[in-house]
């Protein structure tokens, strides 16, 4: 029977078959689309917060899960926020968190706090939590410095007077939203904030002063606007502890009256080696100057023989002189001169 519908079929009657079969399976299959979407259609209109069911269909088509698109805006509405589903898909697509953004906007509405979507949606894509910077801009949250991070447990300072002092510091900060994006972090707060008690500190005559006035960290550092460029807004700053640390003034002095010594040693040193060089060559003149008279004696005996043959000195004189010479040597041996060679 079929062979035969076949052979009586003509190519126009294939076609139609063919083009019947495409529409049935596209039906069917935007029939599952719709089944699987119908829930949220009708949650959405029975909330006040109407998606069309092509709108539906289109966000399954482009991979948007529609439940987020539509039990958002269902959130938003119900906070008095209208927010186009359009807006919502372009977002989701830029990788962004539709559901922190939506919290985030109801929360700030319902504190009074200007944040429309552009803005918020640029903070999120700018990888910050919006959510806990509108949470932080309501509720201010306290900030230690140093940070437990950074492993320190107190900033440390030295006053004028060379004793350190050892301080920790809460600070009080509040999101400013309109700075969160390209604002700096925590961070910034801290390294400002550690900076200015450190300065503060090291102004100051010396440590009692600062102990009986810890305040005075406070309102100086304050004063100096740390929060600027910033995505917060510091609201206080308070000296948690402070205490009194080594004297690092005295330490120093130590430190380079051991260094003078040592400079010194080494200076005298060199005049002891200096000295020690001059007596050598002292010495060594001074046996030169022996070796030349030992020398310049050896000649006399020769003179003398000479005058003898020449007849220029007599035997007598001789004698004579040999008697004087003598006589000499036993003079100065009874008066306690030893004798010459």
């Amino acid at each position: 029977m079929t062979t035969m519908l076949a052979q009586n079929s003509t190519p126009s009657d294939i076609l139609l078959w063919i083009l019947l079969g495409v529409i049935a399976l596209v039906g069917l299959f935007i029939f599952f689309i719709m089944l699987a979407v119908l829930k949220l259609y009708v949650q959405a209109l029975f909330s006040d917060a109407k998606v069309s069911m092509i709108d539906l269909i289109m966000m399954r088509l482009r991979k948007v899960p529609p439940e987020v698109v539509v039990l958002n805006r269902i959130s938003a509405k119900k906070a008095g926020l209208d927010i186009p589903t359009d807006l919502m898909e372009a977002h989701y697509l830029a990788r962004g968190n539709i559901s922190r953004v939506v919290a985030a906007m109801i929360a700030a509405d319902k504190a009074g706090i200007e944040l429309p979507w552009n803005r918020a949606t640029a903070i999120d894509l700018a990888g910050r939590d919006i959510l806990d910077a509108v949470q932080t801009s309501v509720n201010p949250k306290v900030i230690d410095v140093p940070s437990v991070q950074s492993g320190k447990t107190t900033i440390d300072a030295v006053a004028k007077d060379g004793i350190q002092l050892r301080a920790k510091a809460r600070v009080t900060v509040r999101t400013a939203i309109s700075r969160l994006v390209g604002g700096a972090t925590e961070e910034t707060i801290i390294a400002r904030v550690g900076e200015g008690i450190v300065s503060t500190i090291g102004s100051a005559e010396d440590y009692k002063s600062v102990l009986e006035n810890p305040d005075r960290i406070s309102k100086t550092v304050l004063a100096k606007g740390l929060d600027s460029g910033t995505a917060f807004e510091i609201l206080s700053i308070d000296i948690a502890d402070i205490d009194v640390g080594e004297n690092i003034g005295a330490q120093l002095q130590a430190t380079q009256a051991e260094a003078d010594t040592k400079r010194f040693q080494a200076q005298a040193e060199q005049r002891r080696a200096l000295a020690i060089a001059q007596e050598a060559e002292h010495q060594a003149e001074a046996q030169k100057n022996r070796a030349l008279v030992v020398l310049s004696e050896s000649e006399v005996p020769k003179a003398i023989a000479e005058s003898l043959r020449s007849g220029k000195l007599g035997l007598m004189d001789y004698y004579r002189m040999q008697n004087m010479m003598a006589d000499t040597q036993m003079r100065s041996a009874i008066g306690g001169t030893p004798p010459q060679a």
